[in-house]
């Protein structure tokens, strides 16, 4: 066996024997609110749940999902950010958190996205909603179809807003944290989430965003919050440092100040105790040869999770051992197993990472196999 050993350059901290992270029990973050998560954004581990199933009204969080719709429907190829919205009258109609838009008046999306995720505007939603879909009906139709893509099993929409008390508009705390990590896996939505303060209407209209997270906690990246008397005070928030990002969902908290705190905490508790472990070797992997195949090497790829969620805490230095045949023998399925890559603190393997084939090799026909076996006697091959 050829063994390549690649000692990783940083101190990568692990936890005990099963060394992936595990929900805390919920009396290790004081958390004030009924219902609250931690989940990290690479791996979706959750770190910390408390009542995080529990069915709940989401006031203006709802719109974590209406702005997920309109950035995919961007990535897509179905929408510019250049292109013209003109706000309907019912859109126009719409009071709470707003930009008093005017029946008739146009703005590109790239100002209504900006105004949906900086000050919850309501108007310019159901503007979005109807310019994607037609209708804001047939948006909530496609926004409840989302939901149960991402395996929601306690969401359901009846508004892309949030606004209106409606026993059948419900999601989670968990929820949340799904369709939060989706949206912030496009990166265009930072764009808009870490916006403190700007306008619209040519500096005529200020805005200011609702997450005060945005401006005094370090490494916020959004998310969302929202507020009815049903709800209370909601709030998802996402935060990176050091190349970990957390999502903190809160809901029904009594006050501005207890939804924040209560994010803060967590976010905090997550970015204390846990980083990111890489399941990559920091060298490129070798190709490895075939022997009377129609191919004289396949490469070897990861069949993993590019990383796994570790506690800070317990074991040192971590090495990488990536341990490969010499060759390999035609036939070759694709996906088949070539070798392994370990990841070893010590005398300790502390996890095992499959390498596997990146396409199919057949075997090489009778007169490839003869000539193959004719240069290896002769020393041509």
């Amino acid at each position: 066996m050829k063994k390549l050993i690649c000692t990783a350059l940083a101190l990568l901290m692990l936890t005990v024997p099963a060394y992936a992270a595990k929900t805390v029990p919920t009396d290790t973050v004081e958390i004030s609110a009924p219902s609250a998560i931690l989940m990290e954004k690479v791996t979706g581990d959750v770190i910390y749940e408390k009542s995080a199933h529990e069915r709940m009204p989401p006031a203006s969080v709802t719109k974590v999902m209406t702005m997920l719709l309109i950035v995919e429907a961007i990535e897509r190829g179905e929408l510019s950010l250049e292109d013209t919205v003109t706000a309907s009258e019912r859109a126009a109609s719409f009071g709470g958190s707003c930009v008093f838009l005017e029946e008739g008046e146009k703005m590109s999306v790239d100002e209504m996205l900006k105004c949906i995720a900086v000050v919850s505007a309501n108007d310019c939603a159901v503007a979005m909603a109807e310019h994607l879909c037609g209708s804001e009906q047939a948006f909530v139709k496609r926004m409840n179809e989302r939901a149960l893509e991402l395996g929601l099993k306690d969401t359901n929409f009846k508004n892309c807003t949030g606004l209106f008390e409606d026993d059948e508009h419900y999601t989670s705390a968990y929820d949340i944290a799904v369709m939060s990590r989706e949206l912030i896996s496009h990166e265009l939505i930072k764009n808009y989430t870490t916006i403190w303060m700007d306008s619209i209407r040519g500096g005529e209209f200020g805005l200011s965003n609702t997450n005060k997270l945005v401006y005094y906690y370090d490494g916020c990246t959004g998310l969302k919050t929202g507020f009815t008397e049903k709800a209370m005070y909601c709030l998802s928030a996402t935060a990176m440092r050091d190349g970990v990002e957390f999502i903190a969902v809160i809901m029904h908290a009594d006050t501005i100040d207890a939804r924040n705190n209560d994010a803060k905490a967590l976010l905090n508790f997550g970015f204390a105790n846990y980083k990111l472990l890489p399941l990559r070797a920091p060298e490129v992997l070798p190709p490895v040869r075939v022997s009377l195949g129609t191919a004289d090497s396949v490469q070897p790829v990861y069949d993993s999770a590019e990383a796994v969620l570790v506690a800070k805490n317990s074991v040192g230095d971590v090495s990488y051992e990536v341990d490969l045949p010499e060759y390999v023998s035609a036939p070759i399925d694709e996906g088949q197993r070539l070798g392994t890559l370990r990841l070893v603190s010590g005398d300790k393997t502390v996890q095992e990472v499959p390498l596997v084939a990146d396409a199919a090799v057949e075997r090489a026909g009778f007169g490839s196999v003869l000539l193959e076996l004719l240069k290896s006697y002769v020393g041509l091959g």
